[in-house]
């Protein structure tokens, strides 16, 4: 396959520039201008922006368990739409992948149904209730790339202590939900003036940045680095700041909800801005894109939490928290960083795909020759609208539901072979005609 005249983008190598990407056996063999190659299929990329396949370290997949709101399969078609390549499965499945045997129990549905890559992150405690470690040996040894509690903190520091000493024992990552639920207990949206006019209770941003002062300190005692999941507000954004400034081992991730919306989307009782941690103020919004242009936030990843529509059409209170985002991530970001000039191209790439990469210790999210070619041919200036019928996702409960989005995946290669293709162009095309 030979990629001709797109801007390859390369946030390891630091590339930026017009040329063509030769694929040979499934791996990139040549990065170069001009290439030719008599027996090569031929994608023209002109205009168009060539970049790694995203690695989405933050994706809920439901199986097994729910395979009501997602399956392995439908999740990871999704995410060839929306240029996910590779993907790390969150545990807070039904069973929680906790030990050895439900981790191999989803190794075999991945074998057998996911269509990209798809990493696993186990549990830190068992069943995720906070009280008793996992086998973290078990886990690693079973292919684990991480371990986190996500959906939950883990409430007890010294627990908590022994859990980042076992997972500096086995390099293993640890993914932080900074959530102290004594303060955000019963909240569904940010506490103050949106949660008081709607007559809901609110969720502080101190039991967000008062877990994740705790779990850097942990980090620190622990001498192992920590992830912390889905920031959404100043103070976290502050801490991490410091805390790398001061040479502690952390890195960072939000979602384009966090850098896109703020509390006031909430303002309709639209259950799919309900999420957790919530939409925040303007102030938090801005402070989220901050931390992204200035390299605090390491990693964007979509947290796609996938919900049944009757688990989400309901009053707001009871209805569930999250969001999907694998079609919609690279749009948004687009949207609103790189047409915003918020990030150029090799910063934004960085985020999506070598960033989580580095932090999972994956060899992807790389254009190098050698490597394997997990990569996307983007229209970064094609504006679609969000539409819940177009929707690979087996679940519909999207932020960006009616919004105009800039950015289309046209093509998503795996290992050297075209995964998906968009087609809406042609058949906007044939209806003209």
């Amino acid at each position: 396959m030979l990629i001709k005249n797109g801007l390859v983008v390369d946030p390891e190598d630091k590339i930026s520039r017009v040329c063509d990407v030769l694929v040979e056996n499934g791996r990139i063999s040549q990065l170069a201008q001009d290439i030719n190659s008599d027996d090569a299929d031929i994608i023209d990329a002109g205009g168009k922006i060539v970049m790694p396949g995203i690695v989405d370290m933050h994706v809920h997949l439901r199986e097994p368990g729910r395979e009501d709101k997602e399956t392995v399969e439908s999740g990871t078609l999704a995410g060839l739409k929306g240029g996910v390549t590779s993907m790390l499965a969150m545990p807070n499945t039904q069973p929680a992948i906790d030990s050895i045997e439900n981790i191999r129990l989803l190794k075999d549905i991945i074998s057998r149904s996911a269509r990209a890559n798809v990493f696993i992150c186990g549990a830190i405690t068992r069943e995720r209730l906070g009280k008793e470690l996992s086998d973290i040996a078990g886990l690693k040894s079973e292919g684990a790339l991480a371990i986190s509690d996500d959906g939950s903190s883990v409430d007890d520091q010294e627990l908590m202590l022994r859990a980042l000493q076992a997972a500096k024992k086995e390099n293993i990552a640890v993914i932080c939900h900074s959530e102290d639920k004594s303060l955000s207990g019963g909240g569904v949206v940010n506490l103050g003036l949106t949660s008081t006019r709607l007559g809901l209770r609110g969720i502080s941003r101190a039991s967000e940045y008062e877990r994740v002062k705790r779990d850097i300190q942990l980090a620190q005692r622990a001498g192992h680095p920590v992830h912390i999941a889905h920031v959404s507000c100043k103070e976290s954004v502050e801490l991490i700041s410091s805390a790398k400034k001061n040479g502690i081992a952390v890195s960072a991730e939000t979602a384009p909800h966090y850098f896109s919306l703020s509390e006031e989307a909430a303002y309709g009782y639209d259950t799919n801005m309900k999420v957790n941690p919530p939409l925040r103020s303007k102030d938090d919004v801005s402070a989220i894109r901050q931390g992204l242009q200035e390299g605090v936030i390491d990693v964007i990843a979509s947290d796609h939490a996938p919900h049944t529509e009757n688990e989400k059409d309901i009053e707001f209170e009871r209805a569930e928290f999250g969001v999907i985002g694998l079609e919609t991530m690279l749009a948004a970001a687009i949207t609103e960083l790189i047409d915003t000039g918020l990030l150029d191209w090799p910063g934004l790439v960085k985020k999506l795909t070598y960033n989580p990469a580095s932090v999972l210790r994956i060899n992807k999210g790389r254009l190098k020759a050698g490597s394997q070619a997990d990569l996307l041919v983007v229209s970064a200036d094609r504006q679609w609208r969000v539409k819940k019928q177009e929707f690979v996702s087996r679940s519909k409960n999207c932020a960006f539901l009616g919004r105009d989005l800039k950015g289309v995946v046209e093509y998503t290669i795996l290992a050297g072979k075209v995964v998906y293709k968009d087609t809406s162009a042609d058949k906007s095309a044939k209806r003209q005609r």
